[in-house]
């Protein structure tokens, strides 16, 4: 079963759909304790980082997502749900993030906003690594939907090779990470079409779970 962390600003209808599509028993929660006994872990993210990084606090969330994460409970962090893996944001500087890689999330610089506009909405071209699992099947590089003003630098933060996928946007950025059993992807999977729900069922997979792509439905448990 998929936990998904409900913070009270994630896109969860759309994760939904995907998860339902799929096939893949999940639950939502914003219970600490399905947090510390989850088996697979998804946090979508949709808002401010602070604001999600106070509602986890506020939810004792973090501890045992900590925990969860240093454990190798599957991770997969959406969008500021990848943001929550690093030190912190530009965003919100007085709020940490969960510390899993070191670095930080920028703001797309002002100068860029001459020639592409900030947010940096639409549909991309990825470059992906060969041997990720999270792009498996993936042979030609996908397009894929983001919506976000703030990024990790293709050139820190992405420790060990973690890069999986980067993007160009007036300069290179990390679109994907993936180290162990812990994925982040800064687009939006859910939004994605068909290449969105290869890479979360390769997710799923990663997890151990069963995933039967032509069966629409599933059990969803809450």
């Amino acid at each position: 079963m998929i936990t998904v962390i409900d913070y009270g600003a994630g896109n969860l209808h759309s994760v939904e759909n995907g998860l339902r599509y799929l096939n893949v028993s999940y639950q939502i929660t914003s219970r600490a304790a399905d947090v510390a006994s989850a088996k697979a872990i998804l946090l979508p993210g949709v808002g401010h980082f602070g604001q999600m990084m106070r509602s986890l606090q506020q939810m004792d969330v973090v501890p045992p997502l900590r925990r969860a994460i240093g454990n190798a409970v599957p991770y997969l962090g959406i969008c500021l749900g990848m943001h929550a893996l690093y030190e912190g944001s530009e965003e919100a500087p007085g709020y940490e993030g969960l510390g899993i890689f070191r670095g930080a999330i920028r703001r797309f610089p002002v100068t860029l906003a001459h020639e592409f506009k900030i947010p940096h909405m639409g549909w991309n071209r990825l470059e992906i690594t060969p041997r990720s699992r999270l792009f498996e099947g993936i042979n030609t590089p996908p397009f894929v939907y983001f919506a976000h003003s703030y990024y990790l630098p293709a050139d820190e933060g992405a420790p060990n090779g973690s890069a999986a996928a980067l993007c160009d946007y007036g300069g290179p950025f990390v679109a994907a990470v993936e180290q162990d059993r812990i994925f982040g992807v800064q687009f939006h999977p859910e939004k994605s079409g068909d290449v969105g729900l290869q890479i979360l069922a390769n997710f799923v997979r990663s997890c151990g779970e069963l995933v039967a792509m032509d069966k629409p439905g599933g059990e969803n448990a809450r």
